[in-house]
Order: C-alpha cells, then structure tokens, then sequence
C-alpha cells in the first residue's frame, strides 16, 4: 500500500469519527451509508466477465 492511500484512508476515518461524535445523526448516518454502499453498488454494476477478472486479480494480488 502507497503513503498517499494510508493517508487517504486515515483522513477518512478521521472524519467518520469526527462526523460520529459532533455530526447530527441523520448526516453521519447518509455519510456511513454512502461510504459503505458506493463501493458494494460499483461492484454490483460490473459484468459478470468483469467480476471474475477482478476475482482472479485479488487472487493473483494485483501489482504482483
């Protein structure tokens, strides 16, 4: 994993948290629901020929 996404994924968690502590509860709510389902409806818009590249790349490990 590269430094710039390590700190992709740190600055995301740092505002989920901080929309969970000082958020209102619907806003963090929509923000959670976005951040979860974004990546899950992306992978549901694939083909199924395109979902079983993508199944062989994490086997493979992609970069390798």
């Amino acid at each position: 994993m590269s430094p710039v996404q390590k700190y992709a994924i740190g600055a995301g968690a740092a505002v989920l948290l901080s929309l969970i502590f000082f958020g209102t509860g619907w806003i963090t709510l929509l923000v959670v629901l976005g951040v979860v389902g974004a990546p899950v409806v992306g992978y549901l818009m694939l083909d199924p020929s395109q979902r079983e590249r993508l199944k062989r790349a994490r086997k493979r490990g992609i970069g390798r």
